[in-house]
Parts: structure tokens; sequence; C-alpha cells
């Protein structure tokens, strides 16, 4: 029987990809207490890398937010394997923090970032409502345009 959260993500027409397994020396997410850490996540969609470039030079702010939108599918879909398949466990996004891989004359990494914030509280409601961080970088991991990484507070 499907959750409340899965159901929403169906009536939105919402599909999450496969939760993508670390390329690094770290893990996807650690769970602490009711406190679930998820590693930062990039513009992956099961296993193939979109959206390689910086935004303000290669794609326009518009593009850099569907990447953050991808980023915080990516984010459901390893917190659904943190609650072992069960969304509803999850009480409250806290916070997000998100990077753009942008220039220096880039200033709208807030904007960007909005794709991956206005996904979860179109997904999680009043739940979905979070601290943030939005910031520049000049490069990311294998040239991906965004990363977002999240902190939630699961049952």
């Amino acid at each position: 029987m499907a959750g409340r959260i899965d159901t929403r993500l169906k009536d939105l027409g919402i599909e999450l990809p496969q939760a993508a397994a670390p390329v690094a020396a770290y893990v996807p997410y650690t769970i602490s207490g009711n406190t679930l850490y998820i590693s930062g996540q990039v513009t992956v969609w099961n296993g193939e890398r979109r959206f390689l470039g910086k935004v303000g030079q290669d794609f326009t702010v518009e593009q850099g937010k569907d990447a953050a939108r991808l980023c915080g599918l990516n984010i459901i879909a390893q917190a659904k394997a943190a609650c072992g398949g069960d969304l509803d466990r999850v009480v409250r996004v806290l916070r997000l923090g998100g990077f753009v891989n942008s220039g220096p004359d880039f200033h709208e990494h807030p904007q960007v970032i909005n794709g991956a914030s206005e996904l979860m509280m179109e997904v999680f409601g009043e739940a979905g409502k979070h601290a943030r961080a939005a910031v520049g970088a000049p490069s990311l991991p294998g040239n991906v345009a965004v990363e977002v990484d999240a902190v939630l507070e699961i049952a």
C-alpha cells in the first residue's frame, strides 16, 4: 500500500531516480537519533550525469533551477532508501545546503537553489519548509552544475 508521500509524488507526476551509490570515501546518508543527514547529491539521473558546466555561462538560471530540482529528487530518493522505503517517516526537512558551479560574476545562487527548495515544499507541504544556504563554487565534482545536501527529521 502506497504511503501518503508516495501518493503525493504520483499525483504530482514525479518519478524518483534510483538512490545513487557513493563515488568516493563516504556513505550516502547517516542517521543519528531522529536526524537524517544526506550527503551532497548531484545532477545524476539513474547513473547518467546531467547539467555539466557552469550556471550563468553554460546554463541559464532557469536551467540551473532544473538542475537543483534534480538534486532534490536525488535527496528524496536517498531519504526513501534511508527510511526503508517509507517516505511518510520524514517529519520535516530541516536544512538544505546548495552549491552552484558558477563564475565570480554570478550572483543568483538563491534563485538556482530554489529548484530544490520548491520541490521539498511541493512534496512535503509545510514539513518541506527549511533553513538553507546557497553559495557559489568555482567547480563541483564531475563538473556538475549544482550539488545539494540535506538534513531531515525522521520518525
